[in-house]
């Protein structure tokens, strides 16, 4: 599962990706609300853990913003600010829960998983078409055919499959697979697309990447066996 945590403390910040990826997710962090946002509208976490008091952006804000997309991911807002109006105003922005500074790693877990329990997000594969994505193992599979895929290729079939037939820009891929900081272009994202290609092609998968120009790539679902271009 995909974690994004926005917090500005760094030392908090690296101590709770530390754990979090000890158990077993996959975390991303940064460190200020507004990039927060950026990361977070990409659409491809499971869940967000989103403090209130950042720079450039404020919880309260961001979990609106995000709210506003209609992702459907789960928030669990962290923050030293207790006080019922506190809470209130951060649930009413879109947060699912509100858990408060100090607090017990236990508890963060307990509510980690019981938010991802609520969302389904226990599900090991995600299906298009004829087509699923195992999720531990990394493997398409189409029938009776299954074939493993890399890392970035993984993160990107992933993506696709979670947006369906929703375009996905290549630069959210771009941020999604390779981070805001590469220095990956978008000739990167092609490549890979045409390696995706090729190995749904192999498994009589019926599921096509489809190009947009300046809109990126959807899925559909597709008895033709011709592919459509960069």
């Amino acid at each position: 599962m995909k974690i994004l945590l926005i917090e500005d403390e760094q030392l908090l910040a690296d101590s709770i990706e530390t754990i979090l990826k000890s158990k077993g997710f996959d975390v991303e962090t940064v460190y200020d609300g507004e990039s927060g946002a950026k990361y977070a509208e990409l659409g491809v976490y499971d869940l967000l853990i989103l403090d209130v008091m950042m720079p450039k952006m404020d919880g309260y804000t961001v979990a609106r913003q995000v709210c506003s997309k209609r992702l459907g991911t789960p928030i669990l807002m962290l923050t030293a600010r207790s006080s019922l109006e506190d809470r209130i105003t951060g649930l009413n922005a879109g947060a699912d829960y509100y858990l408060t500074k100090p607090f017990d790693i236990r508890e963060l877990l307990a509510c980690i998983n019981a938010l991802l329990r609520r969302q389904g997000a226990q599900v090991d594969e995600v299906t298009f078409g004829n087509t699923s994505l195992d999720l531990s193992s990394a493997t398409l599979i189409c029938g009776t055919g299954s074939i493993a895929l890399s890392s970035k290729e993984f993160d990107i079939m992933r993506a696709l499959l979670q947006s369906g037939s929703r375009n996905l820009t290549k630069e959210s891929i771009l941020a999604r697979v390779w981070g805001y900081d590469s220095d990956a272009v978008e000739n990167n994202v092609e490549v890979y697309i045409g390696f995706l290609r090729k190995k749904l092609a192999s498994i009589g998968s019926n599921v096509r990447i489809v190009a947009r120009r300046r809109l990126g790539y959807h899925l559909e679902v597709s008895e033709d066996d011709s592919e459509a271009a960069l």
